[in-house]
């Protein structure tokens, strides 16, 4: 996959952000709908389904035989253990813990992509990583209130580990891959798989087939799952792991924005301080020392 310019880097970045922060106050309006582990299995499913329509133009790219072991590994990272352990632990402590301890993802990929990919890991970025987890527990910080929970919080970081693990598994193995099908492959299985485990401990009867509910749940199928793991996936592959990872920083930022709008939520001194920390963070990460070029003195040609 070629390099993306910087522009479409830009509105890649914004995309994404903006509709995986989007995805946090959507998923709380419906979840009195329905059961968690059932909403996760069919949006992760409906995404594969949308996305099967478009790879199956050329199947040829599947490999099958050769890839089946990275669509499985990538499954159970990406969506069982990503989605499935968060949609789980978050009944085990305050909303604001958890998604804290779940963006630690970033500084684990910027660690995780220095060990393993060979990224270069400097100062600035070192510090740029950490003061955008501590802006995101500073936006987090309102809902820090009731009983911790070591079974939440040991879910929380399970969640975290599987995204970022994930992460760099797909980095690593891209140049084999055709994106939309992997993308379509690991929707398809983790999809598979949380339904059944949905629906061996809860109940379809609970499912609240409203029309905001269907709109909700074909909105995030469609934009969340499918669009935005696609435009992860081509950010990854294009650029350094450790700076796209820093982006993410902004999808609590958002996503309490769009609580605000949404849910009518209250705007807090905290997000706002939060806001200017990860703009820092993301900069930070991004810093290019400038290269000075060397002075060249033109020389006069000789006259005849």
């Amino acid at each position: 996959m070629k390099t993306l310019s910087p522009k479409m880097t830009l509105w890649l970045v914004i995309f994404l952000v903006t509709i995986w922060g989007i995805n946090w106050p959507l998923t709380k309006l419906v979840l009195p709908d329905v059961p968690p582990l059932l909403f996760s299995g069919l949006r992760t499913l409906i995404g594969g389904l949308i996305l099967l329509g478009f790879a199956m133009k050329h199947v040829e790219r599947l490999q099958w035989k050769r890839n089946m072991k990275i669509y499985a590994v990538l499954a159970v990272l990406n969506i069982i253990g990503y989605y499935g352990l968060q949609t789980i632990g978050i009944g085990y402590l305050p909303a604001g813990l958890f998604s804290t301890i779940v963006f630690l993802q970033p500084i684990l990929l910027g660690l995780f992509s220095w060990l393993w990919l060979g990224e270069k890991m400097n100062t600035l970025k070192v510090v740029g990583l950490i003061l955008g987890f501590i802006g995101v527990a500073v936006i987090s910080s309102g809902g820090l209130e009731g009983n911790l929970s070591l079974t939440g919080i040991g879910f929380a970081l399970a969640s975290s580990l599987c995204w970022a693990l994930g992460t760099i598994y797909m980095k690593k193995n891209n140049q084999q891959l055709d994106s939309l099908w992997t993308v379509t492959m690991q929707l398809l299985i983790g999809g598979v798989v949380l339904m059944i485990a949905g629906s061996s401990t809860e109940s379809w009867s609970d499912i609240q087939w409203t029309s905001s509910f269907i709109e909700v749940l074909l909105f995030i199928s469609l934009f969340v799952i499918a669009g935005g793991w696609m435009v992860y996936f081509k950010l990854i592959d294009s650029g350094e792991v450790s700076t796209v990872g820093t982006y993410t920083f902004m999808i609590p930022v958002l996503s309490n924005i769009f609580s605000i709008w949404i849910l009518h939520e209250s705007i807090t001194l905290s997000l706002l301080i939060g806001l200017v920390m990860i703009a820092c963070s993301i900069a930070l990460v991004n810093w290019k020392k400038a290269v000075k070029a060397p002075l060249v003195v033109p020389v006069p040609l000789n006259k005849k």
